[in-house]
C-alpha cells in the first residue's frame, strides 16, 4: 500500500467514526440533561454518553484497522502492530455538553509512527467537520482553510482553557490577569480541539493551554498546522502537558515568549 493510500484509508476511518460518535452524542443527549433532578445524575449520563461514544469508535477502528494501535481518553489503550496509533477524544468539551453549550465534539487523529498524519474534529451541534491529512492541508466542511494574517500584538484576539485542579487555575488566572491588559481580548471556549480547529479557521490569532493530554490536541494540533500554524511548547520545545502555543508565524512567537516571562508552563 502506497503511502498516499494508506492517507486515504486513515482518512476514510477517521471521517466515518468521528461522524458517527457525534451523532449519538447528539442524538442521545437527553433534552433535559443540565437540569437534572439530582446533582449526581447528570455527570453520570454524561460520562455514559462519553463511554458509549468511546466504544463505537473502537470498535468501527478494530473491525476496520485491528493491527492498529490505540490510545483514548476514557482508557482503552492498546499497543498496535501496524505503525499507526489512534488518539481520540470521544467526547471534548464535556461540560459544554452537560449544560447544552454547542462547542463540544469527537476528536479522533491518527498517527503514523509517532506524528500526526490524519485529523478530524466533528462538532455535531456547530454543524462543523473538520479535517486534515499532512501535507494536504486543512478543510471545513470541503473548504480550505488558512490561519489570520498576523495582527499588532495589541489586537490579537487569544484563546486558552483552565484546569480542574484548583492551584493550577489560581496561577493560569495570575497570567490571564498579566496577558489580557496586552492583547485584545480573550476567548475561552472550552474545548481544546475546537480552539485549535478555531484557530485554523481564522477565528483566533492565537491559542495556549497548560495540562492538555495528547487526544485534547492530536487531531485539532494538526488541524492547525496544515491551516499554517505554529504549535509548540516552551521556547524550543514541543507541545506537551506543561504547555500548548498555537499561532501563526509571528504571532506564535510573541505568544510564546510572553508565556515563557509569565511562567504559564508551571503552577
Amino acid at each position: 500500500m502506497s503511502d498516499q493510500t494508506l492517507l486515504d484509508e486513515l482518512l476514510d476511518v477517521a471521517l466515518e467514526a468521528a461522524r458517527r460518535a457525534g451523532e449519538l452524542l447528539r442524538d442521545g443527549r437527553p433534552a433535559d440533561l443540565g437540569v437534572a433532578a439530582t446533582k449526581s445524575s447528570p455527570v453520570d449520563v454524561v460520562t455514559e454518553m462519553d463511554l458509549a461514544s468511546e466504544k463505537l469508535i473502537v470498535e468501527l477502528i478494530t473491525g476496520r484497522r485491528p493491527q492498529d494501535g490505540y490510545l483514548g481518553e476514557e482508557g482503552t489503550e492498546r499497543t498496535g502492530e501496524s505503525g499507526v496509533r489512534w488518539v481520540v477524544d470521544p467526547l471534548d468539551g464535556t461540560v459544554n455538553y452537560l449544560y447544552g453549550l454547542p462547542n463540544w465534539a469527537v476528536s479522533v487523529a491518527a498517527e503514523l509512527n509517532g506524528e500526526a498524519v490524519v485529523g478530524v474534529v466533528f462538532a455535531p451541534a456547530r454543524g462543523e467537520l473538520f479535517q486534515a491529512v499532512r501535507g494536504r492541508g486543512a478543510r471545513l466542511d470541503g473548504r480550505a482553510l488558512s490561519v489570520r494574517p498576523t495582527p499588532p500584538w495589541g489586537q490579537a484576539l487569544i484563546a486558552t482553557g483552565f484546569n480542574y485542579v484548583l492551584p493550577a487555575r489560581v496561577h493560569q488566572a495570575e497570567v490571564l490577569h498579566a496577558l489580557m491588559p496586552e492583547v485584545r481580548d480573550i476567548r475561552r471556549g472550552g474545548a481544546a480541539a475546537l480552539d485549535l480547529c478555531d484557530l485554523a479557521a481564522g477565528r483566533l490569532d492565537g491559542y495556549y493551554e497548560r495540562g492538555l493530554a495528547p487526544w485534547d490536541q492530536a487531531a485539532g494540533g494538526l488541524i492547525a498546522r496544515e491551516a499554517g500554524a505554529r504549535t509548540g511548547g516552551r521556547p524550543g520545545a514541543q507541545a506537551a502537558r506543561e504547555l500548548l502555543v498555537a499561532a501563526p508565524p509571528g504571532t506564535f512567537e510573541l505568544l510564546q515568549a510572553r508565556l515563557e516571562e509569565l511562567g504559564a508552563w508551571h503552577d
